[in-house]
């Protein structure tokens, strides 16, 4: 925030009062300290609120929040389920205040000059991708005690750290169709998955290959796409910037001054959350939309929802089939949170 001159922090709030005043002492701004938002909300009556918390406590944060007429940034996964998502969403007033998940990987030059590369057809059709969100995390991090756990966490890798490659997939190939699944609890104590791996279709006809994983000690973030003119290929871990994106022209494409416009940028931004506040900010002043708003964020967790879905039942789900009537709109797993962990077998839903 301290990017931003027009971005004042003027509190913080957390139910550990030590932790709440560590946080306090750490900054360069000074924050008055709550342990209650509701209190802090009816004190401060806030522009903004950033919510970091554990994803069990998004839903009452950001309603609570919207309600007292407070934009909110929220971090991912938004929440724990499809209706948990429509109840928060719903807080929304008809012009604002709005709430805007974190998605930070999206934002930055390299993203935006992808993307528009992509919208024009500069690179031909878009026909295969390939997601690849693949970390390490040992036992000291589960040791928090909301990690890996279905109640609290919400899922494993395809939930809480796959999330951000796999949105910006969706921001680049736009809306998918039909996605197949396997997930597996192969090394870690947890009660979640700790890999899986899908195969995802896209209106646009485009197939990708989808995998999460928390067991790989060479870690990596990776996308890539194979266009009919280009192959556009992105790599790094946390964050991108300029030189992490390469572009590979095919073999028919010879024109050097069309392949270096694909390759120079105009400026080099680095994906950050200050390069997507910067514009969250910009739709509060203007009363517009924010980025990442509950289309993008529920368009997000569809899918992910699907993709243990599909995992939970063995077979293909597609996009818009899981209603209020379906278990794994209610709760995540579907209710077999079983089959998402075992060895492979499947229950029908």
């Amino acid at each position: 925030m301290s990017e931003h001159d027009d971005v004042e922090p003027v509190a913080a709030v957390d139910v550990d009062p030590e932790r709440l005043n560590a946080f306090r002492r750490s900054g360069e701004y000074e924050l008055r300290g709550y342990t209650d938002v509701d209190e802090m909300l009816s004190t401060e009556s806030p522009d903004l609120v950033s919510v970091c918390t554990p994803p069990a406590s998004h839903v009452e944060l950001v309603t609570s929040s919207l309600r007292n007429g407070a934009w909110v940034w929220c971090e991912k996964p938004p929440c724990l389920s499809l209706a948990s998502y429509e109840e928060m969403t719903a807080a929304q007033g008809t012009d604002g205040p709005y709430v805007s998940f974190v998605f930070q990987q999206r934002f930055g030059s390299g993203a935006r000059h992808a993307r528009e590369l992509l919208a024009t057809r500069e690179l031909g059709t878009p026909l295969v991708a390939h997601c690849q969100t693949t970390w390490y995390r040992d036992s000291e991090y589960f040791a928090a005690p909301w990690r890996g756990k279905w109640e609290t966490e919400g899922g494993g890798p395809a939930m809480g750290h796959g999330i951000h490659q796999l949105d910006l997939l969706l921001h680049l190939l736009g809306p998918w169709t039909e996605v197949r699944a396997m997930t597996g609890r192969l090394w870690h104590e947890v009660d979640t998955e700790d890999v899986s791996t899908a195969l995802v279709r896209f209106e646009s006809g485009a197939m990708a290959t989808v995998v999460n994983s928390l067991l790989s000690p060479d870690e990596m973030s990776r996308i890539r796409l194979d266009c009919s003119e280009a192959t556009v290929e992105l790599t790094h871990l946390y964050g991108h910037r300029n030189e992490d994106w390469r572009y590979t022209p095919a073999p028919h494409v010879t024109d050097e001054t069309r392949i270096e416009r694909w390759r120079t940028p105009e400026h080099d931004e680095p994906s950050s959350h200050g390069a997507m506040l910067r514009e969250l900010v910009a739709a509060m002043r203007e009363g517009g939309r924010p980025p990442c708003d509950e289309r993008d964020g529920r368009r997000i967790l569809e899918l992910v929802t699907a993709l243990y879905k599909s995992a939970a039942t063995g077979r293909e789900v597609r996009s818009g089939e899981i209603g209020p009537d379906d278990p794994f709109h209610t709760v995540i797993h579907g209710g077999f949170p079983e089959k998402l962990t075992g060895n492979g077998e499947t229950t029908r839903s």
